[in-house]
């Protein structure tokens, strides 16, 4: 059975200690509200990354992720963050693809796609963004354009190597926007995206990669789509900066 993912993105917030405050606010919460298997991701600005580890370190379901990594190995790229300087202080999972990097940095697939092959090259986990705008969704096949997304970044990989991927479907149109894509519409792109992944690796594979939904999810929400049989949890931005919020999503059912 595919575990459970909740993971918060914090974004460009927090000074630090805000970030303290808040990590040791779920930590608390989660040890004593939370039951079941369920895995829960801190996405911090990396300057936390560090200060974050050593409070999580013994709560067994907190994981630790960078919002972003270089495709670069190292070398002469100043301010950036190479995959093996995330693995070497405990970083488990990097964020690649979200769509504030396509859109603000212009990051496409190809580069993407260089980006998950150093992260697993150094043991880090990719969370592979993806998602549509709301004209893509109006206007065009909003289902294979993110499939095609899906497709140049992450088809190339062994399926050995995707087992390692955990997809995030995030409807650009539901970020920040206070819009929640219904649960029948996550569902349907969830089921889509499954599909694709079993036409390319094989449905036993396809069954084992966890698809979270992205976009405005609150505790509001999050019973619902996480109820969705293709849903396995969920990607949060603002309601993870909110210690009761966040963890009400965490519990969510």
């Amino acid at each position: 059975m595919r575990k459970k993912i909740v993971a918060g993105n914090w974004k460009m917030n927090k000074l630090a200690d805000e970030a303290v405050a808040l990590t040791s606010e779920l930590v608390n919460m989660a040890n004593d509200e939370v039951k079941g298997d369920v895995k829960v991701i801190l996405c911090p600005p990396s300057i936390y990354l560090t200060t974050i580890n050593k409070y999580i370190e013994n709560a067994p379901n907190f994981s630790l992720a960078a919002q972003n990594c270089s495709d670069k190995v190292s070398g002469a790229f100043t301010g950036e963050i190479s995959a093996a300087m995330l693995k070497s202080i405990g970083v488990e999972y990097v964020l690649i693809g979200h769509s504030e990097r396509r859109q603000y940095f212009n990051e496409n697939n190809a580069l993407l796609a260089e980006k998950v092959n150093t992260a697993l090259a150094n043991g880090v986990s990719p969370i592979f963004c993806c998602g549509e705008s709301l004209d893509q969704r109006q206007n065009e096949d909003f289902i294979g354009f993110v499939k095609n997304q899906i497709s140049e970044s992450l088809f190339h990989l062994s399926a050995q190597e995707i087992l390692s991927v955990v997809i995030a479907y995030e409807p650009i149109w539901a970020i920040g926007t206070g819009l929640t894509a219904s649960a029948e519409q996550a569902q349907e792109m969830h089921a889509a995206l499954r599909a694709h992944l079993a036409d390319k690796y094989g449905a036993d594979v396809a069954e084992e990669i966890s698809i979270l939904y992205g976009g405005s999810v609150t505790a509001a929400s999050a019973d619902e789509l996480f109820a969705s049989p293709d849903i396995d949890g969920g990607l949060v931005g603002g309601a993870s900066l909110k210690s009761r919020e966040f963890t009400n999503i965490i519990k969510a059912r």
